[in-house]
This record gives C-alpha cells, sequence and structure tokens, in this order.
C-alpha cells in the first residue's frame, strides 16, 4: 500500500529540499567568487625575478624594476600646448616638453607622447590622485598606472642590447640625456628615454604594456646574455 504524505510533511518536505538547495547555491557562489578573486600583481611576477642572467662573471647591463609609480596618460585641452603647459607648471611646477623630452620636476616625470600628449610619471602613488584631479582641469587623463611595467636600464652594454631590437638611432649625438621616443623594440610597442647617466654608463628607461611585458623580456634576456644581466630590486 503506498505511503500518503499528509499536507504538512509534504509542505516541510519542500521547505528542506528548498534549504538545501540555497545551501549549494551559496556554497558555489562563494568557490565561484574565491576562484575569481583579484590578487594584485606587478608586470613580471611570473616572469622574472632578481638574479643573474646569462653570461657569468661582471655584468654588461643592470635591470632595475620599478615597483609602484604613478603613471597616467594626459592630452591637453584645445587651449592650446603652450597656454595649458604655463598653467601646470605654474600649479605643480612640471614642465610640459613640447618637443620629444623627458623633463623632471622633484617626484614627477613628464614625457612628450605626442604632439599635444604625455606621460605623466609619479616615483610613487602616494598623493597620485591628486595630482591626476589637477591635471584633468587642463585636459583628459587617464590612470595608467596598473597596465604598464617600467624599467630601468643601465651598463656599459646597454647600447650594444638596445641596438639588438630598438628601430631608433640611440648614438649620443642623436638621443643625448633627457631625448624621448615612442617606438617599437623587437616589434613590441614601447616608450624610451634617457635619463642622466650612473657610474657604469649610460641610463635607459623602457615602458611597455604589462599583456606584452613577457614578449619583452624574453627577447631583452636573450639579447643580454651574452653580455651578462643583473636584475635588482625594485627602485621607486
Amino acid at each position: 500500500m503506498p505511503t500518503i504524505l499528509s499536507v504538512t510533511a509534504m509542505s516541510l518536505l519542500r521547505s528542506v529540499h528548498r534549504s538545501s538547495s540555497t545551501l549549494k547555491e551559496s556554497a558555489s557562489m562563494v568557490e565561484t567568487q574565491n576562484l575569481f578573486a583579484w590578487t594584485k600583481r606587478h608586470a613580471w611576477q611570473g616572469v622574472l625575478a632578481d638574479g643573474h642572467y646569462g653570461k657569468a662573471g661582471k655584468s654588461g647591463v643592470t635591470v632595475r624594476l620599478r615597483t609602484g609609480p604613478g603613471i597616467a596618460t594626459f592630452i591637453a585641452s584645445t587651449e592650446g600646448h603652450v597656454a595649458v603647459g604655463t598653467a601646470i607648471r605654474e600649479r605643480l611646477g612640471l614642465v610640459l616638453p613640447l618637443t620629444p623630452e623627458a623633463l623632471c620636476a622633484g617626484h614627477l616625470q613628464a614625457v612628450w607622447n605626442g604632439p599635444g600628449q604625455w606621460l605623466i610619471i609619479a616615483d610613487n602613488r602616494e598623493r597620485f590622485q591628486e595630482t591626476l584631479a589637477d591635471l584633468a582641469k587642463f585636459g583628459a587623463v587617464s590612470d595608467q598606472s596598473d597596465s604598464r611595467a617600467v624599467l630601468s636600464l643601465s651598463g656599459a652594454r646597454v647600447y650594444d642590447v638596445l641596438a639588438k631590437g630598438v628601430m631608433i638611432d640611440l648614438h649620443p649625438a642623436n638621443f643625448p640625456i633627457g631625448a624621448a621616443a615612442s617606438t617599437s623594440i623587437a616589434q613590441v610597442g614601447a616608450s624610451l628615454w634617457r635619463r642622466a647617466d650612473d657610474l657604469a654608463g649610460p641610463v635607459f628607461e623602457v615602458m611597455v604594456a604589462r599583456s606584452f611585458f613577457g614578449s619583452f623580456w624574453s627577447w631583452f634576456s636573450a639579447s643580454a646574455a651574452e653580455f651578462g644581466c643583473t636584475v635588482q630590486d625594485e627602485i621607486q
């Protein structure tokens, strides 16, 4: 004889089933959230680390990883580049170069990135949002801090390495201290500028999109191997 459940018993079973389903769905949502949780990573994590690469002995090239700089693109308003540059210099003490140059003012750099366009780079992100808010009064600003990778390259053989992939002439007569360019390095789009020399020789900074950093480093490490390459702790 089949068992006939009362209305009350059937209601209770449906309630238990719904509770069980809700618990399973909640657990599934937690697992999904954990699976897709964002973890902050530097552009080179999993690609390279501090240490020596290539030929043993004294390194001909030194790479310093820059962690934590504030980076933004700035496009001047239609009021005129000179007028905007004057206003920004008075407000921030930062000079916007009107030719392919990189100029420094305290912890800030302005790197020419095309007519009426600049890269604004801060040594760190402390109060960087305040700087961007000031710049936004004079044009369009876009924070790129987490979308770019920046390396400082130096050493007696840095010219030899860059000559293997850089598409422009870096001879000091053509690319002196302070010069900047938007160019291609081993088929990877890059911004490149020259800073003041250090004791080991010329110093360049290169910026690439973080999605292309693995490709850039694959080329650079192979190109620098014959001279020996040291990757040092980050600088800020």
